[in-house]
């Protein structure tokens, strides 16, 4: 019996009781504390080993996903307080009509996509445009169950569409294929069937639910545009759409994130008529809402590369090999697939990284093209 291999292979008790800690609602940063705590228990690190890790996990991949997701949410707060992110709503919504409940969904779908893409953050995407729909939808008595699932529905698919999004950031950053194939052969089939089944639930929801609808006061003076949050609108998407066209022609990588996000952040907070102080007071209020992300995300690179360091995922290979013989790819494609159903909430963007720690090996050895590995 070949004890070395199960001890190897027990390592990855670290990640299946970080995985239980998450589910049974334990914070999140506690769980990936005590994760990393274990990882260091199972290489028996010394106090020295244990500072140069922590060191190194400063300018580690998670690292840096954690500061964009930090950067998106002091981006989100500038296009708050400029009313930019008001305005785009505002322009979707009223050019695709408020006067029928088809017409109403249809926004609130197509509004949520471009918010949470733009913003790269759920919570905050969804968080600005709530009160901005909830009259709309009292307005046709669309119901709230109906509204909260489309939104959130939506939103989910834009995390995986937006370009500057923590969890597209993520994927393209491990697997290395293009935005564009990563939109053509998986985000866009993927959002394409979970929005036609969330419009189908939404459907059967405000059947059920009809007399479960928002207040409406016809009275209330709804959000109007001036010129200004206009202009600044209209700029920001000029120049949301040229970072994008730049990045693609020049295969820019993670790391240009960073600038995209500074720069939007200052041009929109100037032109929407903010003091650069006032720009950088709230881009820092907007990252301090997320900075518990950011600790999450520092401290898993040293927990995945820990395990890995002690032999678990060399370990899951070999215990994984057999499959060749079991349906191969197609199990193994299934099994990733599952796996990632069972990630962490709030954080996908480490989940992606976690699966590629832990199936890259066995996708490699049994020739898993990158595009499969990518839509699993």
């Amino acid at each position: 019996m070949d004890w070395h291999f199960f001890v190897q292979l027990s390592s990855l008790l670290v990640i299946v009781l970080y995985t239980v800690m998450v589910f049974r609602n334990v914070d999140p940063l506690v769980a990936t504390a005590i994760g990393v705590v274990l990882g260091f228990l199972f290489n028996l690190s010394s106090p020295i080993e244990i500072g140069k890790t922590m060191e190194a996990a400063l300018g580690s991949f998670m690292a840096l996903v954690g500061l964009i997701i930090m950067l998106g949410r002091g981006l989100g707060e500038i296009l708050t307080e400029t009313k930019v992110s008001h305005t785009m709503v505002h322009k979707i919504v009223y050019s695709i009509g408020v006067n029928t409940q088809r017409r109403v969904k249809i926004g609130i779908v197509t509004s949520s996509v471009v918010i949470v893409a733009v913003l790269g953050t759920l919570a905050g995407g969804l968080a600005i445009l709530a009160p901005i729909l909830r009259p709309i939808a009292g307005s046709v008595k669309l119901s709230r169950p109906s509204m909260a699932v489309l939104m959130q529905a939506a939103g989910e698919e834009a995390l995986i569409l937006g370009p500057f999004a923590p969890p597209v950031v993520a994927l393209l950053g491990v697997t290395g294929i293009s935005y564009g194939s990563m939109l053509i052969y998986a985000s866009i089939p993927i959002a394409l069937v979970t929005i036609v089944v969330t419009w189908v639930m939404a459907s059967r929801l405000q059947v059920q639910y009809a007399h479960e609808t928002f207040p409406h006061d016809a009275t209330e003076e709804r959000f109007v545009p001036t010129k200004q949050q206009n202009t600044a609108t209209i700029i920001f998407i000029l120049a949301f759409i040229a970072c994008v066209a730049y990045g693609l022609i020049f295969q820019a990588k993670t790391s240009y994130v960073i600038f995209v996000m500074l720069f939007l952040s200052i041009l929109t907070g100037i032109v929407g008529g903010l003091r650069i102080g006032k720009v950088f007071h709230l881009l820092v209020e907007g990252m301090k809402k997320n900075f518990h992300l950011f600790f999450i995300f520092f401290l898993l690179g040293p927990m995945l590369d820990l395990v890995q360091k002690a032999g678990g995922f060399a370990a899951l290979m070999k215990l994984f090999v057999p499959l060749e013989h079991f349906g191969g790819k197609i199990v193994l494609s299934i099994l990733i697939g599952i796996t990632g159903a069972f990630g962490m909430p709030a954080a996908s963007a480490a989940v992606i990284k976690m699966l590629h720690e832990m199936f890259s090996p066995v996708a490699l050895e049994m020739n898993l093209s990158v595009m499969t590995f990518a839509f699993s």
